[in-house]
């Protein structure tokens, strides 16, 4: 197969979508890091407690998107900086339920403001509806590349 003469790593999705997120979560970890002092695997797990405060560890390794090992150090950090606790399953004792302490939720509550502000600017000469138009198209990129992953595991799966 002939690579098209007119293609343009600029012009080309995946290249343009891992760019601009790149550049967001850069300037976003700069934020976290120099006015907070976390890291951005550590916003991301605040962030995801802070919504939705007694999670496993194992679904924050998939709402993160962060692996196994990722979550784990993120935890360890976050337990020592007095961020988070863990509450062992009563029913499961290898399991523990994942929680904000109040000292989390301070910082989560302090964070929260600053990273809305920073989307706002970084928004900031798009419509009501552009922006509405953006989160559809990214929505179902989203939807769309996970069935596609989720294929290709199945296949790799399937050939073993």
């Amino acid at each position: 197969m002939s690579v098209p003469v007119d293609f343009s790593l600029d012009d080309f999705l995946p290249y343009k979508l891992v760019r601009t997120a790149e550049h967001v979560s850069d300037g976003l970890a700069r934020l976290y890091q120099e006015e907070f002092g976390i890291t951005r695997p550590e916003w991301r797990v605040l962030a995801t407690l802070g919504n939705r405060d007694g999670v496993k560890a194992k679904e924050l390794s998939a709402e993160t998107s962060l692996d196994k090992v990722r979550v784990s150090r993120t935890l360890t950090s976050l337990e020592s900086k007095g961020y988070v606790c863990r509450v062992k399953d009563q029913n499961d004792h290898r399991a523990a339920y994942l929680h904000l302490t109040t000292k989390g939720r301070e910082l989560y509550q302090r964070i929260v403001p600053r990273a809305l502000e920073w989307e706002n600017d970084i928004l900031a000469g798009m419509s009501a509806s552009q922006y509405r138009d953006l989160f559809k198209a990214l929505d179902l990129l989203l939807a769309r590349a996970d069935k596609m992953s989720l294929s290709a595991r199945e296949e790799v799966m399937t050939d073993q």
